[in-house]
């Protein structure tokens, strides 16, 4: 079963959210790609710890208010934009989840652990 086809059976409401890539950094701060939507998308609105990407191997807790669970081909490396536009709020992601079916036919998609 595919991401696509998970949602339409089972998520009554999915959302749609906009991403702005991480693309690098430059003399003047970080560059990011054009915003481009995402969906269909699950929004958990839940706050928990999360182990953020540092420069360093060591990695930084963090605190994510908001997980998004997204298709698999998202683009949306830690440190990228994400608009919810039902709300307007834009958040980092702190941290990105693959998670694959393994064989076992389940939907695979990532998890987007926003600040």
């Amino acid at each position: 079963m595919t991401w696509e086809e998970f949602c339409e059976l089972h998520i009554p409401e999915p959302r749609t959210i906009q991403v702005a890539a991480l693309t690098g950094s430059g003399a003047y701060g970080d560059e990011y790609a054009d915003p481009a939507d995402v969906g269909p998308c699950v929004v958990d609105d839940t706050t928990r710890r999360v182990v953020a990407q540092t420069q360093d191997a060591e990695g930084a807790e963090a605190v994510s208010s908001t997980a998004v669970f997204a298709p698999m081909a998202t683009v949306a490396p830690p440190g990228s934009l994400v608009t919810l536009p039902w709300t307007g709020r834009t958040a980092r992601v702190l941290a990105v989840s693959v998670m694959e079916d393994h064989g076992l036919g389940l939907p695979e998609h990532v998890e987007l652990s926003l600040e």
